[in-house]
């Protein structure tokens, strides 16, 4: 074993696997994680120190297989926060010839711990029998089925995930799932996700009123935020049938309900907007690098998924301050209680979440307790820092196992 003890410290080399082309929540959450490990672990003695690479892959035609000089923004992004960078060329997804590559990376960097992200760093690590040599534990993000395609890889999750030392899944809820497909119970390891509490800040006045302007927001208008791409288990056509029947049950609410995201859902919510009268009502903003001035802009942000693991964005809206409605699944309600840091609804339940979001718009004595605890919640339990300490403490934990 390569960790070395200095002072009672222990110093880990783990090496990341992750496929990912842009910086979505997962790869935020990773690049974020790296940068906090290291941090952490040399200015607080009880912490173990982490030495954290990351492993990811980029495919493209046979110029771009070897033009190392143009990296994707995950990569770009991630050697921006001073983070190592092995990147696999691959020609296809699922391309065989990896598995030499990857081989030799871990050969290189000798680490004491592997982590994997996603299905492809699972099924990989399990083929290559990495996992034989090194201490292996791998992230679960949630199972989706959207489609005959992922649901093979659902598959493939299922086959790899067993054999991991350890599997960090982001809520509670996925827990008893990952037990019917195999894991052991006591190799599942509950952490939600983390976000930075002072993330929302740096936006003023002004950057608000230029966003007001160009989506066309007038005065006196309550803004209705949902963030999320537009795919089918995120439920932004309830959320409009929802506001349609806020609409006409209390029609003296000035509201618009702006969108951030994009997907295969647009046309479908654009066609339930129009068939609910409110298309006039619901703005479009498209992909957005930087969600902080819609953040600051909304009396309102409702998360509408019929399911979830532990949403960023339900985080992102508690820190900046902002009153949430969200749907009853999967980790949401081990993060926010009802009534008390959110008001939380059954899925698909389109009355009562009219009502909850009428509720917020109507009693702002109600919306700013209800923010209140709530940014106070993500600064107790959720930063990055409380994150890294855990998974820290995580990898001691697996690498004082192997050593017996």
């Amino acid at each position: 074993m390569s960790a070395e003890t200095k002072k009672d410290k222990t110093t880990f080399r783990v090496l990341a696997l992750m496929e990912a082309g842009t910086v979505s929540g997962p790869a935020k959450n990773l690049i974020e994680f790296c940068r906090r490990a290291r941090s952490l672990g040399e200015t607080l003695e009880d912490v173990p120190s982490a030495q954290v690479s990351l492993v990811t892959f980029q495919r493209g035609g046979a110029g771009a297989m070897h033009d190392v000089s143009s990296p994707n923004p995950f990569v770009a992004a991630a050697r921006a926060g001073g983070v190592e960078v092995d990147v696999i060329r691959e020609r296809f997804r699922f391309d065989p010839r990896v598995l030499g590559e990857l081989r030799s990376i871990v050969e290189r960097h000798s680490p004491d711990i592997i982590q994997t992200h996603q299905v492809k760093s699972h099924f990989l690590v399990k083929l290559s029998g990495l996992w034989r040599r090194h201490p292996w534990i791998a992230f679960h993000h949630g199972y989706t089925t959207t489609d005959v395609k992922m649901q093979f890889y659902n598959r493939l999750n299922r086959w790899s995930l067993p054999t991991a030392h350890r599997v960090v899944t982001v809520c509670g809820a996925f827990a008893p799932q990952l037990t019917r497909e195999g894991v052991r119970p006591e190799r599942i390891f509950v952490r939600h996700n983390s976000i930075n509490p002072n993330g929302a800040g740096g936006v003023n006045d002004d950057d608000v009123r230029a966003l007001k302007e160009r989506l066309g927001i007038g005065e006196g208008e309550r803004i209705v935020l949902a963030v999320g791409r537009l795919s089918r288990e995120k439920a932004h056509v309830d959320l409009v049938n929802a506001l349609g029947r806020m609409h006409a049950t209390d029609p003296a609410i000035n509201f618009r309900l702006v969108i951030v995201g994009e997907g295969p859902e647009q046309q479908a919510v654009e066609r339930a907007a129009r068939e609910q009268g409110v298309n006039e009502r619901v703005v479009f903003a498209g992909h957005v690098s930087d969600v902080r001035p819609f953040y600051a802009l909304a009396d309102v942000m409702v998360l509408p998924s019929h399911s979830e693991g532990s949403p960023n964005v339900l985080l992102e809206a508690m820190a900046a301050g902002v009153p949430v409605v969200a749907t009853k699944v999967g980790g949401v309600p081990e993060i926010v209680e009802d009534e008390e840091s959110a008001l939380l609804v059954a899925p698909r339940d389109h009355i009562a979440m009219a009502e909850a979001v009428a509720r917020l718009i109507n009693d702002a004595p109600l919306a700013m307790r209800l923010a209140s605890k709530a940014r106070a919640l993500v600064a107790a339990h959720y930063t990055p820092d409380a994150y890294a300490r855990s998974i820290t403490e995580l990898y001691h934990e697996v690498w004082r196992a192997g050593r017996r």
